[in-house]
């Protein structure tokens, strides 16, 4: 099967990875060190309850900790969700995150999309209103969305989630980089998802606690039926006790994810000014990646500089010439730039 994501440093080892959007301190020393002393617990099964996980999240988000379901990363929970309810009909964004679609083939399940047009920078508008029709069971929306960036606009969520109520259609919202937002307000709180029973919420610690490897994602869903349905279909231990462990100590860290949130948005704010001066395409974003668009093949040409980035031609919606760039240290965002700066100027001279 071939790698349909970013972050394949087996393949493509000893590069600079921009293909991977973590964040660019990696793990912390805290979480390290968790992970580091479970290390004492192998030898025994993990919490099937992840109780005490469960309680320090429910008490950090404020909300009833049995409306907490626990995964192996969000895309284990996609997979769940997606057996558990066993959808005739969904409707997908396109581009978005790619599981969302293999989970829903893997069920047999009928796939609607709404292509995001690049003249309106990705952004989803009021035209998907018109997709949520009584025959759609269930819909999948990404904010801020993988690989464009763009965040739904607060007003126009609302009036999805009110149509998603009326028609009852299950809502996945999957909010995996919400915390490298700088404008934290249009944010739908776990509170505000419990509010609606047809909403469920999608987060991990993957991408800002730099996980990937321990694999650790949560739901919040105000539907005691769905979370039964979700305990039904998913493996008892899919959380292991390292996971565990270093969820509970990223949760203890909520000034390094103000410091981090601060960090990228500044380095993002540079590399896209950056980018439009060396001339590259780039499309606005609230995350801790850019989706580019350029007539060179710049993974190859890249490769060549030892930078990895993400080619996105495999995303229903786009083709060859877009690529991801995730925002890492400041040192390694200005050698990706000046690697960019060569292979524009190149061009520029030999237009010359």
């Amino acid at each position: 099967m071939d790698y349909m994501h970013g972050g394949d440093i087996y393949t493509y080892e000893g590069m600079i990875d921009f293909s991977a959007n973590i964040n660019p301190f990696g793990p912390s020393r805290k979480v390290k060190e968790a992970a580091a002393l479970s290390s004492e617990w192998i030898g025994v099964y993990p919490d099937s309850r992840l109780s005490r996980l469960r309680k320090a999240l429910a008490e950090k988000e404020d909300i009833d900790g049995e409306l907490l379901v626990f995964g192996n990363g969000a895309a284990d929970l996609i997979f769940s969700i997606v057996f558990a309810e066993r959808p005739r009909k969904a409707v997908l964004t396109a581009p978005s995150f790619s599981e969302y679609a293999q989970a829903l083939k893997a069920a047999g399940c009928k796939i609607v999309y709404h292509y995001l047009k690049e003249e309106e920078n990705f952004r989803l508008t009021e035209e998907y209103l018109d997709l949520l029709t009584e025959d759609t069971d269930m819909v999948f929306l990404c904010s801020p969305d993988n690989p464009t960036g763009q965040t739904v606009d607060r007003e126009l969520l609302q009036e999805i989630i009110q149509r998603c109520q009326e028609r009852h259609i299950r809502l996945v919202l999957d909010e995996c980089f919400y915390e490298f937002q700088e404008d934290q307000t249009g944010i739908l709180s776990a509170k505000e998802a419990l509010v609606t029973k047809e909403v469920f919420l999608m987060r991990a610690f993957t991408k800002m606690h730099a996980m990937p490897g321990l694999r650790l994602g949560y739901g919040i869903s105000s539907d005691r039926g769905l979370l039964e349905k979700l305990c039904a279909v998913r493996q008892p231990w899919s959380v292991s006790v390292t996971a565990q462990e270093a969820g509970l100590a990223a949760l203890t860290e909520p000034e390094r994810v103000e410091m981090t949130r601060c960090f990228v948005n500044e380095e993002r704010k540079m590399m896209e000014k950056e980018l439009g001066r060396i001339g590259v395409r780039y499309f606005p974003s609230s995350a801790n990646y850019m989706l580019l668009k350029s007539k060179y093949d710049l993974f190859e040409l890249l490769k060549e500089q030892h930078i990895l980035i993400r080619d996105c031609s495999n995303y229903e919606g786009l083709k060859k010439g877009y690529y991801r760039i995730a925002v890492k240290s400041s040192s390694e965002n200005r050698q990706l730039l000046s690697a960019l700066e060569e292979i524009y100027s190149k061009d520029c001279r030999t237009a010359e």
